[in-house]
């Protein structure tokens, strides 16, 4: 792995605010924009660079966090261990019936750039642009069909149907970012996909900077009238490995970090200097993934064959030194839909792993796994090597950065998906069965359902599932489509980890989801 570099020079980072064309920086006072790079900084790591800053049409769970720095939202996952929201830029928000949810916006909270207030027409464009223009994750807000304004404050979300996942996904979380339809129409033209230019900005910080691999760098906006954050610049560094994370906290080049589970029980008894260690569940999900549409792989047979093989525990106990539990599915523990079990047990039986190849008449079988440059994904990769070479099958490890991995099985960019045999995938999750299972509908193939999995009842459940209220009546939808998923041999599930953190308790008091990801708002200085 190249060797990357952390520490980025202040005076540099000032120069380069200065003359870089399109900078926040650059339109600041001098005075402000030392202010900005010279006060208490916030250094964290993140897994993967950025690739979108706009909350419409982000790619990772870290785009939405720094979307929560840049603009405002209706309300905001609450810190701590309980999942709750509070009202952000809402003064008052109620579900009016089923289908309509009133709210009423604050007054005060200004666009930077000199694009005024923001109001209700603000609202209104920034959550119809996600259905109008086909955003890959229009999903987050299901069957939202308009929002009306009432007046400047005040606005009706109308929704086609029910949809139960709004207060869990939509409305705390990235698609429920407002954006300001001035800035981005003039910026974009037709109000789509901003990428990684934002126009303006509404939050307690503004995008300064961005050397991609490098950093990413926020600083106080000037016209913010909100409560004060806690730091002046948030400077955010993408480390893939979470073990050269760790190398690198240890270093004094970040501050806050994910730690891997085999450091977990090491870190226990003997953590680095003046460093808290908080342990949080998941909501992520691991799993062997197979593409259906490989020629290889069409054969239902040949995917129970490798169901089979796959020895969960035995891959848990040497990729998480077995600090992580099987998973059941996709959805975890205390998340409504959790199966109490998989319908392959976790062992698997290489004895049935035999008798379904031989049901296909397969013989010497040559297949490959891709996964993400990062060790627990290389080391999963390498144990199903070993696991299905039992069986007869040569399976070759492909080791890509995450820039090639991420964007594998997506048809638009190009061909590779047809390539593409068996991934090693994991993926971030809310707490809501809905985010995890709606990127498995027939239209995602291509788009995040890799395994290109079909199925028309799966869909019919899922369109079912979201207008439950009941919890008991709504976690049968999910078992059933769990099981759908793991029936068409298509999927192994794996773990869903754990979310221990580290942070310099001497710097800083953290403050994360109930799942361990921070929400940097909230931290504090010490």
């Amino acid at each position: 792995m190249k060797d990357m570099q952390f520490n980025v020079s202040r005076r540099g980072f000032l120069k380069v605010g200065a003359a870089l064309g399109g900078g926040v920086l650059a339109g600041m006072p001098l005075s402000q924009a030392i202010w900005a790079v010279e006060g208490k900084v916030l250094k964290v790591r993140v897994p993967t660079d950025y690739t979108k800053l706009d909350p419409g049409f982000y790619n990772f769970n870290q785009e939405a966090d720094v979307s929560s720095c840049i603009y405002s939202k209706l309300i905001h996952f609450k810190p701590g261990s309980e999942w709750a929201w509070e009202l952000e830029a809402a003064e008052k928000i109620e579900q009016v019936d089923p289908t309509h949810i009133r709210f009423r916006l604050k007054k005060g909270i200004k666009f930077t750039g000199g694009y005024g207030e923001l109001t209700a027409k603000d609202v209104k464009f920034s959550f119809e642009r996600v259905i109008k223009h086909n955003s890959p994750v229009k999903g987050d807000w299901g069957p939202l069909d308009h929002v009306e304004i009432e007046d400047d404050y005040t606005g009706v979300i109308v929704l086609k149907t029910p949809f139960v996942p709004l207060w869990n996904i939509s409305l705390p979380f990235s698609v429920g970012h407002i954006v300001c339809e001035d800035a981005v129409m003039k910026a974009t033209k037709d109000g789509g996909d901003f990428g990684m230019k934002p126009p303006a900005f509404s939050g307690p910080y503004m995008f300064a900077d961005w050397k991609p691999n490098e950093y990413l760098l926020l600083a106080r906006n000037p016209d913010w009238s909100g409560p004060k954050p806690g730091f002046d610049e948030i400077r955010i560094v993408p480390i893939s490995d979470t073990k050269s994370a760790e190398r690198a906290y240890q270093a004094g080049d970040i501050d806050f970090t994910e730690v891997t589970l085999d450091s977990l029980a090491t870190f226990k008894g003997a953590p680095p200097a003046d460093t808290k260690l908080e342990e949080h569940p998941s909501l992520s999900y691991w799993w062997i993934g197979m593409n259906m549409d490989n020629p290889k792989l069409k054969d239902i047979n040949v995917r129970k064959a490798i169901q089979w093989a796959i020895n969960v525990p035995q891959i848990l106990d040497i990729a998480f030194a077995g600090q992580a539990a099987v998973a059941t599915g996709w959805i975890p523990p205390g998340v409504v839909g959790h199966r109490d079990k998989a319908l392959v047990p976790p062992e698997g039986d290489l004895a049935k792993a035999h008798e379904f190849l031989e049901k296909a008449g397969v013989n010497n079988l040559a297949l490959t796994i891709d996964c993400v440059d990062r060790s627990a994904y290389v080391t999963i990769a390498q144990t199903v090597q070993a696991q299905l070479s039992q069986i007869g099958i040569s399976l070759e490890v492909n080791v890509l950065d995450s820039g090639t991995f991420d964007t594998l099985g997506m048809e638009s960019k190009g061909d590779r998906w047809k390539e593409m045999q068996l991934i090693v995938n994991a993926w971030p999750a809310l707490p809501d069965p809905y985010f995890a299972l709606s990127y498995m509908v027939q239209d995602q193939v291509g788009i995040w359902n890799w395994e290109r999995f079909r199925s028309e009842r799966f869909d019919e459940l899922s369109a079912k599932g979201v207008t439950i209220s009941d919890p008991n009546e709504r976690a049968k939808v999910y078992h059933e489509m769990q099981d759908l998923m793991e029936e068409s041999g298509g999927y192994r599930f794996l773990t869903h980890g754990a979310s221990p953190v580290m942070y310099r308790k001497t710097q800083i008091e953290a403050a994360t989801r109930p799942d361990g990801l921070p929400l940097y708002l909230e931290f504090k200085p010490v």
